[in-house]
């Protein structure tokens, strides 16, 4: 048994959070909170770009086009994201040339990798609950756009989709938090994300209960900062409708 454990079993448990808030031990929290942040935007990014092309593919009138954007949204929504993550780290590397292979495995291939599948993850997501937005719209506006010289691309971009956005507000917002909280998945490859830091801490502190109340709190103060956002985007949305 080592030393610090078998010292802090013979005074009794005692809740120090100090004890993994010092010297290196705080300086795994934060990196592994920025890690953790860093891999929220990336992956939103990539997921809200995506979730905007599959929708407009998918609204194009031609059904090849709809099955495939639905084929992707069927395997996103019915494959576990854990597994994703692992296709794309242990298995798409392998279908590329080596120089590719090279150049990402030195550039943080854990991050650029999880970051990949979390953001295509969420734009499955992203585009059904535009998809949704835009059915809620009335297709006069649509004809009216058109009617006035904006083609398919046009009337989507300047017409249509502003107004599913605001409409699709409050669902993104549930995207985006559970895409953050989503992140921790990416320690099953290494990425020193959160949670991989805060085992870290765990195995070298024997504070198990302490390491993880602190990333608790890390959690849920960025999760109701991204809720207090969101609630915060949607009225002033909303006033803007009006």
């Amino acid at each position: 048994m080592p030393a610090a454990q078998a010292e802090r079993d013979a005074m009794g448990y005692v809740f120090d959070p100090a004890a993994v808030l010092t010297g290196e031990y705080l300086d795994w929290f934060v990196w592994g909170l920025a890690t953790t942040i860093a891999l929220t935007i990336a992956a939103w990014l990539l997921g809200m770009a995506a979730g905007i092309l599959l929708t407009l593919i998918r609204m194009i009138p031609f059904r090849p086009c709809e099955w495939l954007v639905a084929a992707y949204v069927e395997y996103h929504r019915n494959v576990p994201l854990l597994v994703q993550i692992f296709v794309w780290y242990f298995g798409i590397p392998q279908l590329l040339p080596r120089a590719m292979r090279v150049w990402i495995n030195g550039h943080g291939s854990e991050f650029l990798l999880a970051a990949v599948a979390l953001g295509l993850a969420c734009a499955a997501y992203v585009s059904e609950d535009l998809r949704s937005g835009i059915r809620s719209i009335p297709k006069t506006q649509y004809e009216a756009a058109r009617s006035i010289g904006f083609g398919y691309l046009g009337a989507m971009g300047w017409v249509i989709l502003p107004q599913a956005l605001r409409i699709v507000v409050p669902p993104l917002i549930n995207q985006t938090l559970l895409l953050f909280k989503n992140t921790s998945l990416a320690m099953a490859i290494g990425l020193g994300e959160l949670t991989y830091r805060t085992r870290e801490v765990d195995s070298y502190t024997f504070k198990t209960f302490e390491a993880f109340a602190v990333a608790t709190v890390l959690y849920l103060a960025i999760s109701f900062g991204i809720m207090a956002l969101g609630s915060y985007a949607d009225r002033r949305l909303k006033l803007e409708i009006r």
